[in-house]
């Protein structure tokens, strides 16, 4: 899927960024952030990588059908915080081989390789394969805006959530469903048989248990309702089945 970057500048920016996104912004010292933008009820609405840029601007890596409407929300939250945000002509590239100069390691899973900002050419790499094994969910497949909230999706997991940050916005939902509930509902690879269209509904009987999404070599990403998920479900002809000791 194709990227927007842009670039935040000012001295407010990382104040502004560590009120609104689910992960710590200061983190930056250390490499890239994946954190996301979520609505004041909690549910998903965009993620993105934060990358260093410098001592006076950052920028804002994310998929190309969320950056308007992100764009959108990052100025309306604005006010008069000293922040100015602009798209560039950057272009992200990605691999798992060994990584160019200037590239910067993706902070979710040590298996997704690297991230470059500065034209250098990527791999070959089959990212759904990648993603299916690792359960790394994607922007505008499995992170549909306004549909679920982000430990359903598996961001504790891939670090793109900080609980010890302070206030964001859907932060008391977030902190909630860490803290005083077990989790229902989420993102899991099952096995699958067959073949079915990403968006699928899942079956178990005459029950609605999930959604199928992408799939790669007899696997899948799946959302499920863990209560009604098992061994033996169905989406459009392909036969799923779920491991609940795997991810």
């Amino acid at each position: 899927m194709e990227r927007t970057v842009f670039r935040i500048s000012g001295p407010d920016r990382i104040d502004f960024l560590q009120n609104l996104v689910t992960n710590d912004v200061k983190r930056l010292d250390h490499g890239l952030v994946w954190a996301a933008l979520l609505t004041p009820q909690g549910k998903y609405l965009a993620d993105f990588f934060l990358v260093p840029d410098g001592d006076e601007a950052l920028l804002l890596d994310v998929a190309t059908p969320l950056a308007a409407d992100l764009a959108k929300r990052l100025k309306m939250y604005k006010l008069r915080a000293k922040v100015e945000l602009e798209e560039t002509e950057l272009t992200v590239t990605r691999g798992t081989g060994p990584a160019p100069d200037g590239a910067w390691p993706d902070p979710r899973d040590p298996a997704m390789g690297w991230r470059a900002y500065n034209g250098a050419p990527g791999d070959d790499t089959d990212w759904d394969a990648l993603r299916v094994a690792h359960v790394v969910p994607e922007s505008g497949v499995e992170l549909v805006p306004g549909e679920s909230y982000p430990l359903e999706l598996g961001f504790e997991r891939l670090h793109g959530v900080d609980f010890r940050k302070g206030c964001y916005v859907g932060q008391e939902v977030t902190a909630r469903m860490k803290h005083k509930t077990e989790l229902k509902k989420g993102l899991v690879r099952v096995s699958i048989d067959g073949a079915a269209p990403v968006g699928a509904q899942i079956m178990a009987g005459e029950k609605q248990v999930g959604t199928l999404y992408t799939q790669s070599g007899g696997a899948a990403l799946a959302w499920l309702r863990f209560d009604r998920a098992g061994d033996d479900m169905q989406a459009e002809g392909a036969r799923l089945s779920w491991d609940a000791q795997k991810p």
